[in-house]
């Protein structure tokens, strides 16, 4: 058997270990292809889209290839720690530091290689389905057909040979300072129980207090302002979480006599303090890493809905009409000669938005039969008032800022007498940023002269709604932007160009998040062999089945679930301190995204905990 056939072997006999270090490389590099294969396609090449979209998809790249290389890095090291008596066997049989250092650096280029080809043939067999699914998400005109990406192949190849061969000779030059006692004892070495400094366990609650505090108070523009110093203060109050406040938590459990002796919770409390030292760590990774995918892909969810329910919620109407002093009849004519062109039938209002000075700032002041009129013509329900009332309508729109509150205002009459509104009502039958007041038609006509006054034209549309694009494009064509508004035609517009920042940022999330879910594989599977041993002992002691898979559980539960919580929790203050940005609620998003997130990651966690179970109990 040559030396090369031995690393082969090595790499074959580890193969549960070598699974999800090979299955994540393998994903890392398909993500990676993908990018490249929308990068270099011919059609993007020739879209006016092409510059925005292949900038988005390379720079994506870039953040998976730098994120790839720390990866790989932390999952290499974390198998080779598990390896160490198997080091110091071979040297004892003979083999010298140097061909220890060699096998590692093939056995790890075998991987990285075939990571590399299987990503690239992965990506191949999927790429029909996921140019698809971009058509939709991009919202691309053309479609994207399948072409055969040499270009893509060749820069995917060579830069994850590349990744994979720097990482591979760091590891062996890692290997260079560990002597032979060291490897032979292995993981047996005791790094002693960890003990939690009172000082830098109460700075931990300080710290993520203040970091919370400082993202759910803050609003506006302000949140920008605190982005920064919030970050730095809650991932080092997380750091000392799961170093200090966790190991600290646990002592006082250990010593509550009560808790500690109660049925199997001696094994679990001793195993986790022990092993704190080390999941610490990865505890605090898991937990960063998992808070960049929730927030990343979070934000940009809520952001679009943020974008989408602003344009919805300013024009109700399918096409609205805020005409200058000229042309104005000749452009109506314009306007409903295009609807009739295009086969759309529209029911259509007009009246005039008259403000009225209210305090020191003009106010749109409307009367109740105009306001109905447009209420029934966007589907809301109209109001009725009696002479003397007044309602608030509370613009039912995103606006980026807080909203003046008219009902503390007072508006005069010709013949100074004054009403006050008592009510508020939310609508968005007309387009007006801000709040404005309706009166009866009675009081309406008592009002001064408007100290200003501008013409508004509604069509919603009720047939023929295919041709809202068409109709849309023709008018647009014509008439000034400023004056003209298609709904439908302004949505796929901003969608289109917020696309590829929606389809990069939801692939790098997900990459982030199917890292973290493999740093935890590698944490349970690492000290796989100390378990059996352990277990095997224990259950000698009379430690029964059912107490095994409780204890397990339990185990296993904790390391999944700790961190992922934690990041839940990030990721909660975060979108929450997204919506206090754009004074929007993003519950519903931030739900959703978090959920989805949580299931996935339960769904991870019954299927690692079956094999790790499974392979406890063969041991025993």
């Amino acid at each position: 058997m040559t030396f090369r056939q031995f690393a082969f072997n090595n790499v074959i006999r580890n193969k549960r270990l070598y699974a999800a270090y090979f299955l994540s490389s393998l994903f890392t590099v398909m993500v990676f292809f993908t990018f490249s294969i929308f990068a270099n396609h011919p059609v993007l090449s020739e879209d006016d889209m092409s510059s925005s979209v292949t900038t988005g998809m390379n720079a994506a790249a870039g953040i998976i290839y730098v994120f790839s290389f720390f990866f790989v890095l932390y999952s290499m090291s974390s198998f080779l720690q598990s390896r160490k008596k198997e080091f110091g066997l071979l040297m004892m049989q003979g083999m010298s530091m140097k061909q220890i250092r060699l096998m590692v650096f093939l056995e790890n280029m075998l991987i990285g290689f075939s990571a590399t080809l299987g990503g690239i043939l992965l990506g191949l067999v999927f790429a029909k389905a996921i140019l698809l699914l971009a058509e939709n998400v991009l919202i691309i005109e053309h479609a994207l057909s399948f072409y055969f990406p040499v270009k893509a192949i060749i820069i995917t190849f060579i830069s994850f040979i590349i990744l994979f061969f720097f990482i591979s000779l760091f590891v062996t030059y890692v290997l260079r300072s560990k002597k032979l006692i060291e490897l032979i004892k292995g993981n047996k070495i005791s790094k002693g129980e960890p003990k939690a400094n009172l000082f830098l366990t109460l700075l931990a609650v300080l710290l993520l207090g203040v970091g919370y505090g400082g993202a759910l108070l803050v609003k506006g523009v302000t949140v920008v302002v605190a982005m920064v110093p919030v970050i730095i203060v809650v991932c080092v109050g997380t750091y000392l979480l799961f170093t200090q406040l966790s190991v600290f938590i646990i002592g006082r459990l250990k010593k509550n006599e009560r808790v500690f002796w109660f049925k199997t919770n001696m094994l679990l409390f001793s195993d986790l303090s022990f092993r704190m030292k080390d999941n610490a760590r990865t505890f605090f990774m898991v937990a960063m890493v998992s808070t960049v995918a929730f927030c990343a892909i979070g934000s940009l969810f809520g952001f679009q809905t943020v974008l989408t329910s602003s344009v919805k919620s300013t024009y109700a109407a399918t096409f609205s009409y805020k005409p200058s002093k000229d042309n104005e009849k000749d452009n109506v004519s314009f306007i409903n000669k295009t609807l009739k062109d295009e086969n759309i039938k529209a029911d259509s209002e007009h009246t005039m938005l008259n403000y009225y000075k209210v305090g020191r700032d003009k106010t749109l002041i409307t009367n109740q039969s105009d306001f109905n009129r447009f209420a029934l013509l966007t589907g809301e329900t109209p109001v009725n008032l009696k002479h003397g009332q007044a309602i608030v309508v509370d613009f039912n729109g995103t606006n980026l800022g807080p909203k003046r509150d008219l009902l503390n205002e007072t508006i005069k009459l010709a013949s100074g007498s004054t009403l006050r509104a008592k009510e508020m009502v939310q609508s968005k039958a007309l387009p007006v940023t801000g709040s404005y007041y309706i009166v009866s038609d009675e009081d309406y006509r008592h009002l001064p002269k408007p100290e200003d006054e501008q013409s508004y034209y509604a069509w919603q549309a009720q047939e023929g709604k295919d041709g809202v694009m068409a109709a849309s494009e023709k008018l647009y064509e014509k008439l000034p932007r400023s004056e003209i508004t298609a709904i439908d035609y302004e949505i796929y517009q901003m969608m289109k160009g917020y696309g590829p920042i929606l389809f990069v940022g939801l692939f790098i999330g997900i990459v982030f998040f199917v890292s973290a879910g493999s740093f935890l594989y590698f944490r349970l599977y690492m000290d796989l062999d100390e378990d059996k041993q352990k277990f095997k002992s224990i259950s000698k002691m009379g430690l029964t089945d059912k107490e095994l898979k409780k204890v397990l559980n339990r185990q296993t539960v904790m390391l999944f679930f700790v961190p992922i919580i934690v990041a839940l929790i990030h990721g909660a203050v975060a979108l929450t301190a997204l919506s206090h940005l754009f004074y929007f609620n993003l519950f519903k998003e931030s739900v959703i995204v978090l959920s989805v997130f949580l299931a996935i990651q339960i769904i991870y966690f019954f299927i690692v905990r079956f094999f790790y179970i499974k392979q406890i109990r063969a041991s025993i």
